[in-house]
């Protein structure tokens, strides 16, 4: 992959920190990126690509609109559907969200504006959700005549509990950056402007420590949520032993021991 990589007419996939960090950016402002199927196809091969790319260690999902992270699916082309055809097109939107989802690195999203229904739910699909103070999150599916479809009945309550998720996916309101930093919709919310810059921080200094311990890691978060206490031990006592005999492993030791920075040789 090289610096800037398109997908389709709307994603791109950028790359820093001498490609430890990459950047997928969604990137239809005029339509405030309301995702229409091709832009899903579009995510969905931009997460594939990143999935199987070794060399990346985090990836920040950002946007290229001033005003919106995502305002969700494109209700226009929705509009146009025929009954059939929504059929055909819910495995292509799925494939989006579960791309995100389902990425093997740890995750931000940077949101600044409108970030509501499905985009929302992208930003939920990622591990960390970073907004600056123009910020509007919501679920409003339910004022629309259909609920979160992306993941988000399912995504917001581990975040914020049963009632909290309820109360919002039934209310379908909008909420604001501080209430939304105060319930735990998100996770920091920083000044106007610099959602995505504070991201990409955020993402160099996890891109920092050793990609296998990063993925492991994830992996036992992500499989032991919902377990009983002795399954998820087990879950992390099967993600430790993948990386107890790593190189990563050897050079972290090594390197702590040297009073030096690591060189991870990422496997």
């Amino acid at each position: 992959m090289g610096d800037e990589q398109r997908f389709g007419e709307f994603v791109v996939v950028r790359r820093h920190e001498s490609g430890a960090v990459a950047e997928l950016v969604l990137d239809r402002p005029r339509a405030m990126n309301a995702v229409s199927s091709d832009m899903a196809r579009s995510i969905g091969a931009a997460c594939e690509a990143l999935g199987a790319d070794r060399e990346v260690r985090v990836v920040v999902v950002t946007s290229s609109s001033e005003r919106a992270f995502c305002v969700g699916a494109d209700l226009k082309e929705r509009n146009s559907f025929s009954d059939a055809e929504l059929v055909r097109q819910r495995p292509v939107a799925r494939a989006a969200y579960t791309g995100v989802l389902e990425l093997p690195m740890p995750t931000i999203a940077a949101v600044h504006g409108f970030a509501l229904g499905g985009g929302f739910e992208l930003a939920l699909a990622c591990d960390l959700i970073v907004a600056d103070a123009s910020a509007v999150v919501g679920l409003p599916e339910v004022s629309v005549g259909v609920i979160p479809g992306g993941g988000g009945t399912q995504l917001l309550p581990r975040r914020v509990g049963a009632a909290r998720a309820a109360e919002l996916i039934f209310t379908a309101r909008r909420v604001e950056a501080a209430e939304a930093g105060e319930l735990g919709l998100v996770d920091q919310v920083v000044a106007a402007g610099q959602d995505r810059a504070e991201a990409l921080a955020l993402a160099a200094r996890i891109a920092a420590n050793s990609p296998v311990g990063l993925r492991a890691a994830k992996r036992a978060l992500r499989l032991g949520h919902g377990l009983d206490l002795r399954a998820g031990l087990e879950v992390e006592d099967a993600a430790w032993r993948s990386v107890a005999f790593s190189a990563d492993r050897a050079e972290g030791v090594a390197a702590f021991n040297e009073k030096r920075k690591p060189q991870w040789p990422g496997e």
